[in-house]
């Protein structure tokens, strides 16, 4: 199973960008799809996630309102579409599959298969 995250790079305040994470080797539309980041010397948190057929999306409070996941299962793609993004979204953002139920989409230790993560940096 490989996951390959790609898009993140370096914006302004207020900016967007567009993460994309490309899956391979698993039947993709069997996995509940989230997306993790991690900012130097703190904890990896919850960020989004989107279930099996794409109906369902799930949001940190902190990304609610700026942040649109989505995926196309034909693709085999999971996105994440960031806006208004301020420097505390600087960070590593990783994307995963799992096989959570609804009330467990936010936890980590429930997705499987992890990609190596792509680092969005904003300045001030």
């Amino acid at each position: 199973v490989q996951l390959q995250a790609s898009g993140g790079g370096l914006v302004q305040a207020g900016g967007s960008l567009r993460l994309s994470c490309a899956a391979s080797g698993l039947t993709f539309g069997n996995y509940v799809m989230g997306w993790f980041r991690q900012a130097p010397g703190k904890e990896r948190e919850f960020v989004a996630a989107v279930s099996r057929g794409g109906s369902g999306t799930y949001y940190a409070d902190s990304v609610r309102g700026r942040f649109t996941v989505s995926r196309d299962n034909a693709k085999k793609t999971v996105y994440l579409q960031m806006s208004s993004l301020k420097p505390e979204d600087t960070a590593a953002y990783y994307c995963a599959a799992g096989t959570p139920a609804a009330s467990g989409v936010r936890r980590g230790s429930l997705y499987a298969y992890w990609g190596q993560g792509t680092q969005v940096t904003v300045s001030s």
